[in-house]
């Protein structure tokens, strides 16, 4: 930077000045009102420049990764751009963007007299306003006041004028940059800003659009042709204006790297011969258009973007958390784990096709950390019209898998058993509690209709032959018996199953929901089997606040947040502990029963997930299924100390179409192999027991086993259960 007196500096404004008013005009103002404008202009140094050009904002696009950092899911930005130093950028870039815009760069001060007066001599001949004699410094000044989003649209247009006081307003401030910044430090800036045609702000996207590189690995051809664009960007485009106007500049370029001695003759007709070699690709911009073409990422992608709109960290109002969205730069390492996800999708289209109106979302969340792992669903995540006027298949936006908006979720059945049980075992009630079930229990809330005995709900059992008789909590919730978990809830009160719920983050996005948990919890008995809608994100978090031993953490989408300027936004997992430890064990201890495996106590007896064991090869895992009325939708949500993952089948537009119950084998193996996926190359880890006041005491009266139960038989009611499957398991060696 040169260092001038205000003296020189003056000198200096006027006569660019009185050029300036010339070169526009092709005539001269009044001497008097041009040399007192710029006298007046010339005073003002680097200080008195507005702060856009002193500290940039430049609009810059952010960038949503995988958990692994490097697989792109897709970007968002309004002006598609951005920063890079000038060391990322090829040498050969810089000599040919001086070369064709400014060849006196390096040795004027921001304001090339000599340029403005060629311009001005051309103009007179040309009888028309035909060269500017801008310089690159001057064409910062422009781009970034024309830019500026503190400005007012107005002021913003006011920015490329033709008008002398605009040009001396831009002379005087590239004077000022001049000043105060290095030359390097100027092209750096012009560099990052500049627009190249084509939808690309700055080198770096516009080495991207045109030839799927980065700027540091430009050739001198693409470099040419790259720096010919930005004197008419949309006309020269060889992607959406004329690519002989391109290859025509490109060639001009390259002589004019020849005159400023960056390169030789022959290197330039080597150029010149060179044939247009383009590899266009367009910047993915947003949920609806992510990378490589995944529009299966879509629905975590507007999870995700959710999530930030609510998120002060990144403005006061959703307009301006929108706006450093689509402008900050931001750097978004997310939550979404590529793999996972991928067995998701296949598993999620393998039950139904993307044609099907029936659909299966799944939702996989990380224990102890919230983080979401995977939203799949067997739909595009598009735009897109529908056939025949279809609702949401083969293309929705609409949240299938998180809720929201028009969502509401689904029943998820006897999946909502789990609450029952926390609630009964943070009551004081032991996994023993027993109750011998009847085929139908009638209960102490009024109905009508059927399932009503006698003005009372009267529920049943699924399976009477295989779900009657006695129950504790492990066969209960093993064997899914309605009547014993409704039983349950009334020993504790429904409304504390209710809030045990919500505190695990059930939330209720069904207006009818929501008013009969905050109105009548007290009487909503067939809460227990799943008659409130959720989704599958909901289940699978709550799940996972089980497997973290009582850990509750709100879904997170992302791992780390980085500002353009390299600094980091918070974004650590917000969680709490909402269940004793204890009790979570216990839970987990009765949840084995389901998946076919055997508690510590052994006392799972049946199970109607039991193919999960034989997919995870017999790691340690728990869960249960979920079938509501008449199998209008099934349910499987599983978890093991690692991962939480829950699908329901349901048919999101048309609460009457019933799945039906052979779908919910598929659901079962569906979840249970996204489940293997999560685990795949991790250390095993097991549940921890619960204490002995959890388990109460689990004698029981004499039963029948089931053909396939391998558990041993018991020949008295009085025998310890423990001492008896230690010796059953020295048995089996």
């Amino acid at each position: 930077m040169a260092s001038r007196t205000p003296l020189a500096r003056l000198f200096t404004v006027v006569l660019a000045g009185v050029l300036a008013g010339l070169v526009l005009a092709v005539a001269a103002l009044p001497g008097n009102l041009l040399v007192g404008y710029a006298a007046r202009a010339a005073l003002g140094g680097y200080s008195a420049l507005p702060d856009a050009l002193r500290t940039p904002a430049t609009p810059q696009r952010s960038y949503l990764y995988a958990n692994d950092g490097k697989t792109l899911i897709t970007t968002f930005y309004d002006v598609n751009r951005t920063d890079v130093p000038l060391t990322d950028i090829a040498p050969v870039m810089r000599q040919a963007i001086v070369a064709a815009e400014d060849r006196r760069f390096y040795s004027h001060d921001g304001v090339d007299l000599r340029g403005m007066a060629r311009a001005l001599v051309a103009n007179v001949r040309g009888g028309e306003t035909a060269q500017g004699g801008s310089t690159l410094t001057m064409q910062y000044v422009r781009n970034v006041l024309k830019n500026d989003p503190g400005r007012t649209a107005e002021e913003r247009a006011a920015a490329t004028e033709q008008t002398v006081e605009r040009k001396v307003q831009e002379i005087r401030y590239a004077n000022a940059l001049e000043d105060s910044l290095s030359k390097d430090e100027i092209l750096n800036r012009y560099l990052n800003i500049a627009y190249f045609g084509s939808g690309a702000y700055g080198i770096a996207a516009a080495s991207q659009r045109y030839f799927a590189k980065a700027p540091a690995d430009l050739t001198l051809t693409e470099a040419a042709l790259l720096a010919g664009l930005v004197q008419s960007p949309e006309a020269y485009s060889p992607i959406d204006g004329d690519a002989d106007a391109a290859l025509a500049r490109r060639s001009y370029v390259l002589d004019a790297m020849v005159a400023t001695g960056a390169i030789t003759a022959d290197q330039a007709a080597a150029a010149k011969a060179e044939q247009l070699k383009l590899r266009p690709t367009a910047q993915p911009n947003g949920c609806t258009a992510p990378a490589g073409g995944h529009d299966d990422w879509g629905f975590f992608c507007d999870y995700l973007r959710q999530w930030w709109l609510a998120q002060p960290a990144f403005g006061e109002t959703v307009e301006e958390r929108e706006q450093a969205l689509r402008r900050g730069g931001y750097t978004v390492v997310t939550s979404l784990d590529p793999q996972v996800q991928a067995t998701a999708q296949k598993q999620a289209t393998g039950v139904y096709g993307y044609d099907n109106k029936r659909a299966l979302p799944i939702a996989a969340v990380e224990p102890g950390t919230g983080r979401v792992l995977a939203m799949a669903v067997n739909r595009h995540y598009s735009l897109d019209a529908n056939p025949d006027g279809q609702a949401n298949h083969p293309n929705t936006v609409n949240p299938l898998i998180s809720g929201g908006g028009s969502v509401a979720g689904y029943q998820a059945g006897s999946t909502f058993k789990l609450f029952t049980m926390l609630a009964a075992l943070e009551a004081g009630k032991p996994l023993s509690t027993g109750f011998d079930v009847p085929s139908r229990l009638p209960t102490r809330y009024a109905a009508e209709g059927e399932g009503a005995c006698d003005g009372r709900w009267c529920p049943a059992n699924a399976n009477p032959e295989w779900m009657d008789g006695y129950r504790m909590m492990w066969d209960g919730f093993g064997r899914s018996v309605n009547t014993y978990f409704v039983w349950l809830a009334e020993q504790v009160g429904p409304e504390k199953v209710v809030e045990m719920a919500q505190r695990l983050g059930i939330t209720f996005r069904a207006d009818a929901d929501a008013a009969f948990a905050e109105n009548n919890a007290e009487n909503w008995g067939a809460f227990t089997l799943g008659v409130a809608s959720t989704t599958p994100l909901d289940l699978a978090n709550a799940y996972a606040t089980v497997a973290a031993e009582g850990t509750y953490c709100k879904p997170l989408p992302v791992v780390s947040v980085t500002v353009a300027d390299g600094s980091t936004v918070p974004v650590e997992p917000s969680c709490k502990r909402v269940l004793d430890a204890d009790i979570a064990r216990a839970a987990t201890d009765a949840a084995r029963c389901p998946v076919g495996q055997q508690s510590p106590f052994g006392q799972c007896n049946g199970g109607t997930a039991s193919s999960v064991t034989r997919i995870l090869d017999g790691r340690p895992v728990a869960g249960k299924t979920g079938s509501s009325e008449g199998n209008a939708t099934e349910t499987f949500v599983g978890f093991t100390p690692q991962v939480a993952v829950a699908g329901i089948a349901a048919n999101p537009d048309d609460t009457t179409d019933a799945v039906g119950g052979p779908v919910q084998a598929k659901v079962i193996d569906a979840v249970a192999r996204v489940i293997a996926t999560a685990v795949a190359g991790r250390p095993e880890k097991a549940f921890a027991a619960p204490s002995p006041a959890l388990v109460g005491d689990p004698r029981r009266p004499v039963e029948r086993p089931e053909p396939d139960d391998r558990r041993p038989q018991r020949d008295d009611r009085t025998e310890d259960p423990l001492e008896e499957f230690r010796r059953w398991l020295d048995r089996r060696g």
